[in-house]
């Protein structure tokens, strides 16, 4: 599976699921069961690396706006449903976190934002296929910090000079 692949699963799963994450996550296992298990493998891999990726400081405060506070536990969902809106979205809030302000067409802080069972769908679906748990897939972990400079998440004049559109958008 090549990353065209990979995010066309992700956007088709998603239209078909009406953009709620639990149902998204449902239909992507549904898909992926249908496959080999080495291509769930690789949605894994490209799954893994793009959570990763979105391992950063300013994704974080985004988040921390969007969900009104957001834990580590809450931004590891977030990271999930973030990937789970697909690539112009991802990519768009990987360079300007606070162009998810524009990016985003509707937020319902009690439905979006929260993309845990996403996370999980590549392993449930290759469990699903080989009965057995998935394999290491051979991914350098997350570094242990965010990337980037670390803010204050809770000093709310830090962050709505860093997301000015966001904190407009959602908070004023």
């Amino acid at each position: 599976m090549d990353e065209t692949e990979f995010w066309e699963l992700v956007d088709t799963t998603r239209e078909a699921a009406e953009g709620d994450p639990e149902d998204h996550a449902d239909l992507l296992v549904e898909r992926l069961v249908r496959m080999d298990p080495d291509a769930v493998l690789d949605f894994a891999r490209h799954f893994e690396s793009r959570y990763n990726r979105a391992y950063q400081w300013d994704l974080w405060g985004a988040a921390w706006v969007l969900l009104d506070g957001a834990s580590d536990d809450a931004f590891d969902f977030f990271r999930c449903w973030l990937i789970g809106q697909g690539r112009e979205v991802f990519e768009g809030a990987v360079h300007d976190p606070d162009s998810l302000a524009e990016l985003l067409d509707e937020f319902d802080e009690e439905l979006d934002g929260d993309g845990e069972e996403l996370g999980y769908a590549a392993d449930e679906a290759y469990e699903q296929l080989t009965g057995v748990v998935a394999p290491d897939l051979g991914i350098a972990p997350a570094a242990p910090e965010p990337a980037g400079t670390p803010m204050d998440l809770e000093n709310e004049s830090v962050l709505a000079e860093r997301y000015p559109r966001l904190w407009e958008r959602f908070k004023g």
